[in-house]
């Protein structure tokens, strides 16, 4: 009656092999480390770094425990934290010759100190969150004034090409602030425009007015509608999410939070890594690709001898340090890019294929086949800083959608700038409002305080249920460090990230776990108070209290996947752990423990009483 097959032995054995494979990372702690990342989208880290990394620290005379390269970076770890930093000055002096353009970033981080056999079997501790590990943390503002002008730029292409292909004369479009101004001469050709715009601009909405520059036009002026204004303030926010992860994914930092926070606000945290300076390195790094027309007008020749800009225009050099006098209306960005390869040209040169969406394709279309004959320049910009790359002469309309950059490249070159276009960019500037570090002995703090407080827990549930419950005290007592030891496995495997709301959660797993086998062991108690024989008690003890055990789980795993669906942040680190509590506890409680029982119990053919405690009967 309570005898398991073999087969069910296998399982728990398996259970119990596998959360101890994967849990024990977590008890060898963590090292301190050296990191060594690209400085630059374009520059790629490969095996060879290793060599270099460790060729630095043997002529320094410091001796690592291990160099790896793990696919995004190449990490040094060290025995103690004076090596740690004195190795960071000399790795940084041998791959940044120049420090005032450094190629590369050299942080300081933390690495675990499993052995080689568990990270063979990819036995890996779990990630811990800032108030854990410590690292730093940003507050990020969003300029959406600047999301807000990016569009209305675009938008001004756009009005000039409607009206253009409705053969709708006016005198100039400009913009004033948040507003789109377009003159005319006639009131005919005002009434004749305002429809048009009307009707395929759908983001505007336009009023008459005149022109108070002087000339006295008839004007059309177009103003963003609130709908719309907040649609390109939530797209450029998501974006700058999204350029955010793209950019510290391939810095290998573990598990990097980069949430939103308010309508106009990011938090970006980056656990382990404790230089904050490097950090801003990190995240600040992105890039853009803007196409603009140059001005080879008379007063721009002016300016490339030392006379003043033009009005409308600005300098920018090309690579090689040759002056360029652009106009500051962006016919493209890089918004309008899907993809970027590298190749070569007809002439078996160095070049990028770009490939445009539809709209990007057809701006790029109109304006090649308006300015055949002139310069079109197309400028790359990277922590605020533009470049030109190429500068060449439209021969042609180009249509299609794709787009070629060549010219005084080189096939590396070409690869990078690729690269570097495809990351993605920044939809409107970031400004970093708040900054702190949490240092390494703060974390370890929290954890030492949380690992007590769950062991005080554990060590008073576990006392009481042997004092209690006697000897199924002691089975319930295993079954709960069983729980504990898969729910730290899973979280292990599935490279969740503990914070101190998740250890919160194993107590409160902790609690909700013994609630199961406190069901069982009174039901077996009911059952002898009944008169059943201990084997018959047994039995119906854990089939008739497992219907209630699922019900209370599966309305609390409810509320939990509630909270995973809808919070963020702490609130979801607490529910991951949580939700996973619940079902390792539903294995050990109920599955592991009776598995004890039986193997204790279950060949006693006549079993006259079980240790379970005092079975009170109620008075004759």
């Amino acid at each position: 009656m309570n005898r398991y097959p073999l087969w069910k032995y296998l399982i728990i054995a398996a259970a119990l092999l596998i959360g101890l494979i994967y849990t024990l990372p977590n008890f060898f702690g963590e090292a301190p480390a050296v990191q060594l990342s690209s400085g630059k989208a374009t520059l790629k880290l490969d095996s060879s770094a290793v060599a270099r990394v460790e060729a630095a620290l043997q002529q320094a005379g410091l001796k690592a425990d291990f160099v790896e390269f793990d696919g995004n970076s190449v990490r040094a770890r060290f025995d103690s934290t004076d090596t740690q930093i004195k190795a960071r000055d000399v790795i940084a002096r041998a791959v940044n010759p120049d420090p005032a353009d450094p190629s590369y970033i050299v942080a300081l981080n933390l690495v675990s100190r499993s052995p080689q056999w568990l990270r063979s079997l990819h036995a890996n501790p779990m990630f811990l969150g800032l108030d854990l590990r410590g690292g730093v943390h940003f507050l990020m503002q969003v300029d959406m004034k600047a999301a807000i002008t990016q569009k209305l730029d675009g938008l001004t292409v756009d009005i000039r090409t409607l009206l253009r292909d409705k053969d709708v004369r006016h005198s100039g479009i400009r913009r004033e602030g948040d507003s789109l101004i377009v003159r005319f001469r006639d009131e005919a050709a005002r009434n004749a425009a305002r429809p048009v715009l009307t009707d395929r601009l759908a983001d505007l909405v336009w009023r008459d007015a005149t022109d108070t520059g002087g000339s006295g036009d008839l004007t059309l002026v177009g103003t963003l509608n609130p709908a719309s204004a907040r649609a390109i303030q939530d797209q450029a926010l998501k974006q700058n999410i999204t350029t955010l992860h793209n950019r510290i994914n391939e810095l290998g930092v573990a598990e990097p939070v980069i949430q939103q926070q308010g309508i106009d606000r990011v938090v970006v945290q980056l656990p382990g890594v404790q230089d904050t300076a490097k950090a801003k390195d990190i995240i600040g790094r992105t890039a853009t690709l803007e196409v603009r027309m140059v001005d080879d007008s008379t007063e721009a020749q002016a300016a490339l001898a030392g006379g003043p800009v033009p009005f409308g225009t600005e300098r920018y050099l090309e690579r090689g340090g040759v002056p360029l006098i652009v106009k500051r209306q962006v016919v493209l960005t890089g918004d309008n890019l899907t993809d970027a390869q590298p190749g070569f040209d007809e002439n078996h040169e160095a070049a990028v294929h770009l490939t445009l969406d539809a709209r990007g394709a057809r701006i790029f279309k109109d304006v090649t086949r308006e300015n055949v004959g002139k310069r079109m320049a197309i400028l790359l910009f990277e922590k605020g800083k533009g470049e030109v790359v190429t500068a060449p002469v439209i021969r042609g309309e180009i249509g299609g959608g794709r787009v070629q950059i060549s010219g005084r490249m080189t096939s590396e070159e070409a690869a990078d700038t690729a690269l570097l276009l495809r990351a993605g960019s920044l939809a409107a500037p970031m400004e970093i409002i708040e900054e702190r570090t949490v240092g390494p002995s703060l974390g370890a703090e929290n954890i030492e305080m949380g690992f007590k407080s769950l062991v005080y827990g554990f060590g008073a549930i576990a006392v009481f249920m042997m004092l209690y419950y006697q000897l199924f005290g002691v089975f319930s007592t295993l079954a709960l460090a069983v729980n504990l030891l898969l729910l730290v496995a899973v979280l292990s495997m599935l490279q969740a990230t503990l914070t101190l709301p998740g250890i919160a959660a194993i107590a409160l797993t902790l609690g909700m776990a013994i609630d199961s086998n406190v069901l069982i062991n009174e039901r077996v108690r009911e059952e002898l108070r009944n008169g059943s024989a201990p084997q018959t008690a047994i039995h119906a003890g854990y089939e008739h209290a497992w219907a209630t055990i699922l019900d209370s789980n599966v309305t609390t795993l409810i509320a939990g996947l509630a909270l995973l669906a809808f919070g963020s942040g702490p609130v979801k680190g607490f529910a991951v752990v949580h939700c996973l509590g619940i079902l390792t506890s539903m294995f050990s409680a109920v599955f592991f423990s009776r598995g004890l029982v039986n193997l204790w119990y279950g060949r006693q053919k006549k079993l006259k009483s079980v240790s379970i405690g005092q079975v009170w009967k109620p008075q004759a």
